[in-house]
């Protein structure tokens, strides 16, 4: 069997460790524990990274406690709206999605996008109405919302309308042919403008993977990690510059630092099924798998993985 190898991350934030319980730390590893699983469960058996990475994607998206799909941070207006791609590192094919409200996995309609659309990219309606055509679950607007999300979202409204939220889910994957992958999706900032559009989508920015150099997946405050198309600096560091993965994740990441300042994470994995995680916060949730051995998951900037 041929080395396969998986990595996923839900967010990096620099946030306060008191206000993250021991409780809800617990859940944030069981939920990164199940999309490792999700995504190793097709790799094993000699599936695409793309169906991997989709698969380990839809999981975050289905739990409540990450910023994508169901619990997704809701826009000025009270709203929410994803954004999601997925490339894959042989073919340089992609599908990304923008702004959309109703589609209950947007990384499944991402990746719809990718195999059967003549077009890379659809937002909003536009999007909304692909995703129909193609029979993709659909959910009512009250499906996202979670007690947690409205309780910030009303906090912020009567406070001072600071933007918090910012995390994003998005995994990298190897499979047993050799070929990469990556996608992410994200709920977006809290208390963003209407339709606002996130890193994640934009190809180079939040998401990339070209098979001879690496796959990556961003998360962060998006409008840093678009400005320094970040997923791309990895990348053009490995073949331009020859770096190792390693050393390129981090070069990312600090790399303009006085331009561009706010949270930045990212996960990245080569053909070697080398794994890098690279963040400037303290609390980024990742965790990885190779060849279907026990997952490695971490939280905090103390823990090594």
């Amino acid at each position: 069997m041929s080395k396969f190898a998986i990595a996923v991350h839900a967010g990096a934030e620099t946030v306060k460790r008191a206000e993250v319980t021991k409780e809800l730390e617990n859940r944030y590893r069981e939920g990164l524990e199940e999309a490792l699983q999700a995504g190793n469960a097709v790799l094993e058996k000699g599936g695409s990274a793309i169906d991997a990475v989709a698969a380990a994607i839809e999981r975050m998206e289905d739990n409540p406690l990450f910023n994508a799909g169901k619990g997704g941070s809701l826009n000025l207006h009270g709203e929410n709206d994803f954004d999601a791609a997925i490339m894959d590192g042989h073919t340089l094919n992609v599908g990304s999605v923008g702004s959309v409200r109703y589609v209950k996995n947007p990384i499944k309609l991402a990746k719809e996008i990718m195999i059967r659309c003549k077009h890379s990219f659809l937002s909003g309606t536009g999007a909304e109405e692909y995703a129909l055509t193609q029979g993709l679950e659909l959910e009512k607007p009250s499906y996202f919302v979670t007690e947690e999300k409205q309780k910030e979202w009303h906090e912020s409204v009567l406070g001072d309308h600071r933007q918090k939220s910012h995390d994003t889910v998005g995994a990298v994957a190897l499979d047993q042919h050799g070929n990469l992958a990556a996608g992410t999706s994200t709920g977006g900032l809290e208390n963003r403008l209407k339709g606002r559009i996130s890193d994640t989508p934009i190809i180079g920015g939040g998401t990339y993977a070209n098979n001879p150099y690496c796959a990556v997946s961003c998360t962060g405050e998006g409008e840093v990690i678009m400005r320094g198309a970040t997923a791309h600096e990895v990348y053009a560091l490995v073949k331009y510059a020859g770096e190792k993965l390693e050393k390129a994740a981090d070069k990312a990441v600090t790399m303009y630092e006085e331009l561009l300042q706010g949270d930045i994470g990212l996960i990245a994995l080569n053909q070697q099924g080398e794994v890098a995680f690279a963040f400037n916060t303290n609390l980024m949730k990742r965790g990885y798998s190779i060849s279907g051995k026990k997952p490695h998951i971490a939280l905090w900037d103390t823990e090594k993985l």
